[in-house]
């Protein structure tokens, strides 16, 4: 009988003594070849970039320039754009900003991280009244 089927049969007949479990561990055996790790494009970095941003009460688009380091207003956001990167090969293909949000009125830190142009949604803002995403990097 298996140890695994002894404990089952301990465990069924009622055997309340507790059980010691006995780990074998191996080493795992080296791969005789290297796994593909797929790269994405090489970036560059842009001295500004370009946001639009969304006052979802009133329905007013504001696109923003701004210089990798600076801020801009808007409603009662300040927003930072702390680097703007894009493909090398392709600049208007995408456009990754890392961007800090704030909310000026309460000193609030709403959003700090990448926004990525080609998907919106992956990393977004989230707020009741703005909404901000990136455009390209210059």
């Amino acid at each position: 009988m298996t140890h695994m089927l002894k404990v089952a049969a301990l465990v069924l007949a009622g055997w309340t003594a507790p059980v010691v479990a006995q780990v074998i561990w191996e080493p795992l055996q080296p791969t005789t070849r290297e796994p593909s790790r797929q790269l994405g494009p090489a970036l560059s970095s842009g001295t500004s970039g370009r946001l639009r941003a969304l006052d979802k009460m009133s329905g007013e688009v504001v696109d923003l320039g701004l210089n990798v380091g600076a801020t801009a207003s808007y409603g009662r956001l300040e927003v930072d754009l702390i680097s703007c990167r894009y493909p090398t090969d392709n600049p208007a293909s995408d456009a990754f900003a890392f961007l800090e949000i704030r909310d000026a009125t309460r000193n609030e830190l709403l959003f700090r991280g990448w926004m990525i142009a080609s998907s919106p949604a992956l990393n977004a803002l989230d707020h009741a009244r703005y909404d901000i995403w990136a455009l390209r990097c210059e």
